[in-house]
């Protein structure tokens, strides 16, 4: 008879064989247990403008462990519970580190979302009740979800949203549905628009291009990403404008084999702005049967990183420090990456992830090849399928969620329902850097920008400063849910001017991105980086 080892033995079986690190060997990074429970596990998180994380998983669970305000209740016939008075949603206060319950009305299983150029979260499709449902969820200390029952025209499950340069979100794809929708809509768009794309690259029986990876570019295209394929799409003609090379191994990378992407820092101030895509992760062909059969195969060791601005684009693969599928590949202020939470072995779906991985590790960008990957210090709680993590304005990175199962299961299973939550602090926090770390003196938080607008810095730093060493960023929060952060970029400022304003005192002049293109109207995230040091974050619209 099989007996499933307990978490501690997995833990410390992948400490100390899998990784072969130490706290104390490890290159740097630390871990802080912030909740022990939010009574949720939470599957989707996005961070608003007031500092708060709203979160949820879904309604058709059972009962959570966080009831709602007396007199609440959800009622649905297709749930477990046809009456539940639980909350399967809750918005987290950063600052206090307090969370309170909210109820959503429809099942928000494996959505999507992106929030709005005025602040609010505008969150899209689910299962059975949500399947065509819009969320809407505005950053006020009261506020509670508010749902349009028919807002969307075909059923978005695994879908993925990415906000537009006129403030519309586009909802692309989903399970059996090889098409895009716009919302909100106006008469033209009042309509479904083909994406045979979508079709070339789905695998009937697995599918394996759900939650495609989707990226704004400069150009006002979309680059689209599923499977193992890619393509410059020009939304508004409805055209592919450009074919990318297939990936090389030709392993799927998307959702069930789930790995992760990003679109690599853009750097503005010249006319023309390269831009790269990285992909890490995910699971071989064939490797979703095989692990619903008992069969757990090594997930994926490569990145592949494409310049897709290229004339000739061609895919580079590189190799991680450990396999990983169901990886969260996020970006941080100074321009690296940081891949999260995951597993080494099977791939996504129900209680088919294996040997949690719990090291983080950073890509630093720009780096030569072969020198990228930097190793973190481990966490103690496999994060597998259905986790999350979201970047924080002070640097940190939250992380939650974990829960494998078709309902809450806390005993008796290798991967028990995770409803606490982690702060990773990433190496640049570490105490040692302290005196490098800049301080905003202005402008002062919420800033107001416009696209193109030249503006002035403040910022303090203990000793002298070389400007050489010294950057903008802005980062756009993102809708994180299983392992793709939606609408994630960030952009490096140009400028130049540079001055010193009396003691540990600085100046810099930079210029806020040009268009919609670069940068969608809405709520962003500036820090000022000093040799690859970042500062904690102050909230700035652009107009």
């Amino acid at each position: 008879m099989y007996n499933p080892p307990t978490i501690l033995s997995v833990v410390l079986c992948h400490i100390l064989l899998f990784s072969g690190l130490s706290l104390t060997e490890a290159a740097g990074g630390r871990w802080r247990l912030l909740q022990r429970s939010v009574g949720i596990p939470a599957m989707h998180m996005q961070l608003l403008r007031n500092d708060r994380v709203v979160m949820f998983d879904r309604t058709d669970f059972g009962l959570s462990n966080l009831s709602l305000p007396r007199g609440k209740c959800l009622r649905d016939p297709n749930a477990n519970i046809k009456v539940d008075c639980t909350a399967h949603s809750i918005e987290y206060n950063v600052a206090s580190n307090t969370f309170r319950p909210l109820m959503v009305q429809s099942d928000v299983w494996c959505s999507s979302g992106a929030v709005s150029p005025d602040g609010a979260l505008v969150q899209t499709g689910g299962f059975n009740s949500g399947e065509r449902r819009v969320r809407i969820f505005k950053p006020c200390p009261t506020c509670d979800w508010e749902e349009i029952q028919l807002g969307l025209l075909a059923r978005r499950w695994y879908a993925t949203n990415h906000i537009l340069p006129d403030g519309r979100q586009i909802i692309i794809g989903g399970r059996r549905q090889f098409n895009y929708e716009f919302y909100p809509k106006n008469r033209a768009t009042q309509k479904l628009f083909g994406l045979p794309f979508l079709g070339e690259t789905n695998d009937p029986k697995i599918e394996n291009n759900l939650y495609p990876f989707v990226f704004l570019q400069p150009d006002g295209n979309l680059f689209i990403f599923a499977n193992n394929r890619a393509i410059l799409f020009d939304y508004a003609g409805n055209r592919v404008v450009k074919t990318f090379p297939t990936i090389p191994d030709g392993n799927p990378r998307c959702y069930p084999s789930t790995g992760s992407a990003v679109m690599l820092p853009l750097k503005l101030g010249a006319k023309f702005v390269e831009v790269e895509v990285l992909v890490c992760g995910g699971a071989p062909k064939g490797a979703f049967t095989r692990a619903n059969r008992g069969i757990f195969v090594e997930a994926l060791k490569t990145c592949a990183r494409i310049k897709i601005t290229d004339p000739n684009p061609e895919w580079v693969l590189e190799t991680m420090p450990q396999p990983r599928v169901m990886g969260d590949l996020l970006l941080l202020p100074n321009g690296n990456a940081l891949l999260i939470n995951g597993a080494s072995a099977g791939t996504a779906g129900w209680e088919i992830g294996r040997e949690p991985v719990l090291n983080p590790v950073i890509y630093h960008t720009n780096r030569p090849l072969g020198k990228r990957f930097e190793l973190q210090n481990p966490t103690t709680i496999p994060r597998m399928y259905h986790s999350t993590a979201i970047l924080l304005r002070d640097g940190r990175v939250l992380v939650g969620g974990s829960n494998p199962h078709s309902n809450y299961s806390f005993t008796g299973v290798l991967f028990p329902t995770e409803l606490s939550l982690e702060a990773f602090s990433p190496s640049y926090l570490d105490p040692q850097f302290s005196a490098l770390r800049p301080k905003i003196t202005s402008p002062m938080s919420p800033a107001e920008l416009r696209h193109g607008q030249v503006f002035k810095v403040g910022f303090t730093v203990a000793g002298k400063v070389d400007p050489k060493t010294v950057s903008v960023t802005v980062l756009s929060p993102s809708f994180n849910t299983h392992s793709f952060s939606m609408n994630q970029r960030l952009l490096i400022l140009g400028g130049g001017k540079f001055r010193n304003r009396g003691k540990s005192g600085y100046e810099v002049e930079v210029t806020a991105p040009g268009s919609g293109n670069v940068a969608p109207a809405g709520y962003y995230i500036l820090y000022v980086v000093h040799q690859e040091i970042p500062s904690e974050g102050i909230w700035v619209q652009i107009q």
